[in-house]
Parts: structure tokens; C-alpha cells; sequence
């Protein structure tokens, strides 16, 4: 079941539905129709003559569902995907912006232990030059 406070940030998944996809890390990624529909999109721009390419998309959109919420904002996820992210029983909703991870509970835990020996540098490198092009513009 999508938490009703997570679902207000899922703008029309309750009539477009949602698409759920494998995580870059061992999780499952729930985005917004709409959301999924830009990363097509962006996909789609890519040139399919480069191997790398191809092998790209193929793995990035391998298990990628299109769900419908029921009634009571569920949706059931595939065999195939909670083997992927080794969800058995225990499961932590994260939000992340436009999209929402759902994580076996001891793989969460895992990945939430190996924090970066100085965020801030990380937050430099990552928003850094993200912030330089947007004074450029």
C-alpha cells in the first residue's frame, strides 16, 4: 500500500497509474506515469548504434511495470522485481524527489550505514556544478 502522504507527491497515480522499475542499487523504484514517460523520452534520444547504449536500456528498463492503484492505493509488485530487491517480508518507503524507492528492510539498513566520510564534499560534487549552470543561464 502507497502511504497516503507519499501518495499526494505522486501527482495523477491514482488514475494514470504508476510504473515500477528496478533500482540502480538492490531496490525497487515506483515512479509517476508522467515522471516515466520523461525518462522514455530521454531514452529514446539515445543512439541505438552504440553497444553500450543498447545494453543500457535493456537492463535499465528490464522489470518496468505499469500498475493501476486499487481502491485502497495498492499495487502488487511482480515475483520477479521482489526477488531482484530481496523483499521478503519488511519493506522501508523512501521518498526521493520525484519518485519513491521500496527497499527490503535489511538492505535499507545496509546501504544507510555506509554514509560518505564528509557529506558536504559530497553535496559539492553533486549540487556543485548543478548550481554553476544554473547561474549561467
Amino acid at each position: 500500500m502507497i502511504p497516503a502522504n507519499l501518495l499526494k507527491q505522486l501527482s495523477g497515480a491514482e488514475d494514470d497509474g504508476v510504473v515500477i522499475n528496478r533500482g540502480f542499487e538492490k531496490c525497487l523504484v515506483l515512479y509517476t506515469k508522467k515522471e516515466w514517460d520523461k525518462i522514455v523520452d530521454e531514452l529514446s534520444k539515445l543512439n541505438p548504434y552504440e553497444k553500450k547504449t543498447r545494453e543500457f536500456i535493456r537492463y535499465f528498463t528490464r522489470g518496468a511495470s505499469h500498475l493501476k492503484l486499487d481502491k485502497s492505493t495498492r499495487v502488487v509488485l511482480a515475483t520477479t522485481l521482489m526477488d531482484y530487491a530481496g523483499i521478503k517480508k519488511d519493506v522501508v518507503i523512501s521518498c526521493q524527489v520525484s519518485r519513491i524507492e521500496i527497499w527490503a528492510q535489511e538492505a535499507y539498513d545496509t546501504e544507510m550505514i555506509i554514509e560518505p566520510e564528509d557529506f558536504s564534499d559530497l553535496a559539492e560534487q553533486v549540487m556543485g556544478n548543478k548550481a554553476r549552470r544554473g547561474d549561467d543561464e
